[in-house]
């Protein structure tokens, strides 16, 4: 059986009466069947801790993009600009997610909002609007660019440390050149970087790119682009996925293995 991978959702109202569904992109549950070899679990945004019931069935979790930001009461930030998405059930139920993961080993891929929900359930902070600090890029959707060109279009390069673990997982080019062509979709970013999370790669402002948990047990990485839009056509996305995938296998053949054995003891 393939590895179990949940995939986090978020609150979106829906129809004609507005009502609130659980939902997560389409492009999370092909790349799950697809590069990741999984079984895709969609988790819903509870608005509780749902870790101890979940995490003893799953073999990884990624952790989704969205348009909504993370709560800046969550890393003592000041509130949001007016009009500023935010899905604060699905706060509550991811961020004793990723902690809990950790903790126990379980196989973890955090993508854009996922990226900066890792950092603040480890103790880093935002800056919520990039585009408005001096000296920084715009990170945001372009409004005159067509969407599917934007979601598989390369905004700008990162610059990505060549003996860090994610350099370990792009192909060979890449590695050697030490640096990588991604999408851009973003307004919020790192500000200060949580205590576990080492950076792995840098936007040509300085933006933190990617980050991975120091000393985690298994696969903890986060990435800052989507590339789960691109993995049909870009190798390097696709070799992220691969990789996650594999640890989620292994995490699952450990798992099932633990269990045969405790049965027998029984």
């Amino acid at each position: 059986m393939r590895p179990l991978i949940g995939i986090s959702c978020c609150q979106k109202p829906f129809g004609t009466f507005g009502t609130l569904n659980h939902a997560a992109s389409d492009s999370y549950i092909r790349v799950v069947r697809g590069p990741s070899r999984g079984t895709p679990v969609l988790l819903p945004a509870a608005g509780e801790d749902l870790s101890s019931e979940l995490l003893p069935h799953l073999d990884g979790l990624i952790l989704t993009g969205s348009r909504s930001n993370v709560w800046p009461g969550h890393y003592a930030g000041p509130a949001h600009a007016d009009g500023t998405p935010e899905d604060l059930d699905r706060d509550a139920t991811t961020l004793p997610l990723i902690r809990a993961a950790i903790d126990h080993g379980v196989p973890l891929l955090a993508i854009c909002r996922g990226m900066q929900e890792l950092n603040v359930a480890l103790g880093g902070s935002l800056d919520q609007r990039i585009q408005d600090l001096p000296g920084r890029m715009d990170h945001s959707t372009p409004s005159d660019q067509p969407m599917p060109r934007v979601r598989t279009g390369k905004a700008h390069g990162v610059r990505v440390e060549k003996d860090g673990a994610l350099a370990r997982l792009l192909t060979a080019p890449s590695r050697g050149a030490g640096r990588l062509a991604v999408n851009s979709l973003h307004n919020q970013g790192v500000q200060r970087l949580a205590p576990r999370l080492v950076a792995e790669a840098w936007a040509p402002d300085g933006t933190v790119e990617a980050v991975r948990v120091e000393g985690a047990a298994a696969f903890a990485i986060g990435v800052q682009w989507h590339p789960e839009y691109d993995w049909e056509h870009d190798a390097d996305s696709r070799a992220i996925f691969h990789a996650f995938g594999q640890a989620c296998a292994d995490h699952r053949a450990a798992r099932i293995g633990a269990g045969t054995i405790a049965q027998a003891a029984e």
